[in-house]
């Protein structure tokens, strides 16, 4: 039981992070954008 809930946590933070991670180089896309455009 406990197995599972860690497999299922493991898988969670795992897409947490790769979600976060794409988040992240896509803000700093929009923000050189932004800044180029401002420039």
């Amino acid at each position: 039981m406990a197995d599972q809930e860690m497999k299922a946590a493991n898988e969670t933070y795992a897409g947490f992070v790769g979600l976060f991670k794409t988040s992240a180089i896509i803000t700093a896309v929009v923000a050189l954008v932004v800044v180029l455009l401002i420039s």
